[in-house]
């Protein structure tokens, strides 16, 4: 069984809710974990769950985004279900945050380009997860950028990395890229009161992480 977790995203500076980023989580015998393969996983429960987590929270928040790697984001069955889902769930917007993982075998820009085309034309937005880690590292997603809507620092990989020294220097270097391509920038993996006073020092009000809350399961009706 399958069911999303629901993790908060907030604006500091309004003291606001933005949204909610949908992780999905599997039951086995010792309780919920993280699925081993997140392409393998049905395309009929995600997309179901997708739908049942917008009919509950539209009006509530401005939108709820969802990972897809690189193989699921050009999956055409995917695509033809996230439009349908967004046109169901209007005016919540769907945020389709594209992950670091690497597909299974190259993808063509221009194809990728044309599936976030198609995305954008129902009304969806596009996130850049984690950058500066794995695949989409600047040089590899500059190219998408002008389509984009948003960006994701993830402080959590970082540290994973042991890359804590460049925080500050990445953070400056994305806030920069955010504003040229006038893109939202969220940090991610925000845990300790020093990760909140470096956010106010840097003006990135735009936040998500165990510090603000963690993700909790989605309760349906």
């Amino acid at each position: 069984m399958y069911r999303f977790f629901a993790q908060p995203q907030i604006n500091t500076r309004t003291r606001s809710l933005i949204g909610y980023e949908m992780l999905i989580r599997e039951a086995d015998a010792a309780g919920w974990r993280l699925p081993q393969s997140f392409s393998a996983i049905p395309l009929d429960a995600q997309i179901s769950l997708i739908k049942l987590a917008g009919r509950e929270l539209a009006l509530k928040v401005e939108s709820i985004s969802f990972n897809l790697d690189q193989q699921q984001f050009m999956n055409d069955q995917m695509a033809a279900a996230l439009c349908q889902a967004q046109l169901m769930i209007y005016p919540l917007t769907v945020v389709v945050e594209l992950t670091e993982d690497q597909a299974s075998h190259a993808i063509d820009p221009q194809a990728l380009q044309k599936r976030v085309r198609l995305y954008l034309s129902y009304g969806m937005e596009l996130s850049i997860d984690d950058v500066s880690t794995g695949e989409n590292t600047y040089e590899k997603i500059k190219y998408l950028l002008p389509l984009a809507s948003e960006i994701k620092v993830p402080l959590q990989n970082f540290r994973q990395e042991k890359r804590e020294a460049e925080i500050p220097g990445q953070l400056i270097f994305w806030r920069q890229i955010a504003r040229n391509h006038n893109l939202r920038l969220i940090v991610e993996g925000v845990e300790t009161p020093s990760d909140e006073e470096l956010l106010d020092e840097l003006d990135l009000p735009l936040r998500q992480g165990y510090y603000y809350g963690r993700p909790h399961l989605f309760k349906l009706q």
